[in-house]
């Protein structure tokens, strides 16, 4: 195998193989995850991922955690006046519409529901349920603005690169912010 073949199948290896295999590693696990759905690796979806559900088109990024247990009752768990205190847990169904970004870091709660066509920003911590077609940042979570508002706000700052190559695209960047 020729160097820059083998560089080609490692990006593959790395980026699209290991992508598909952890889906199938948190399906396993119960979680119900839709069509078309992006999960780094890095991502946590705690000890019980049968109580997660995704829907379709949905991105999870690197070190965001979904979390479907209190433990906080730990502390309660010596209480003595509690009967069965030692035995007690309190969890929470995280479900995630359709069209969701979620990023880098964030962390979504327990008995969360995020809506269709959200955007939870980087770092945020989501507490309650999100409304369809927000936008969500900051800790506690909190709508900012709607997608449309998110759009019109934007649209005219978008650059459309999707389709350009790795050498395309670095070059039209470099360009727009340094030339």
């Amino acid at each position: 195998m020729n160097i820059p073949l083998k560089k080609l199948y490692m990006k593959f290896y790395d980026s699209f193989y290991k992508k598909i295999n952890y889906i199938q590693y948190l399906k396993k696990k119960g979680t119900k995850i839709g069509e078309n759905c992006e999960i780094y690796g890095s991502a946590n979806f705690g000890s019980e991922p049968y109580l997660i559900e995704l829907g379709n088109h949905v991105r999870i990024n690197a070190g965001v955690q979904l979390i479907t247990h209190d433990g906080g009752v730990w502390v309660l768990r010596e209480n003595e006046k509690i009967k069965q205190s030692e035995l007690i847990d309190l969890f929470g169904k995280i479900t995630i519409g359709n069209n969701v970004h979620i990023g880098t870091n964030a962390i979504i709660m327990p008995n969360v529901t995020i809506g269709d066509n959200c955007i939870i920003g980087c770092g945020s911590i989501v507490t309650k349920s999100i409304p369809a077609n927000s936008v969500v940042v900051g800790v506690p979570g909190k709508v900012i603005e709607s997608i449309n508002e998110y759009y019109n706000k934007n649209y005219y700052k978008f650059d459309y690169t999707k389709k350009l190559s790795p050498e395309e695209k670095k070059k039209y960047l470099l360009t727009k912010f340094y030339d």
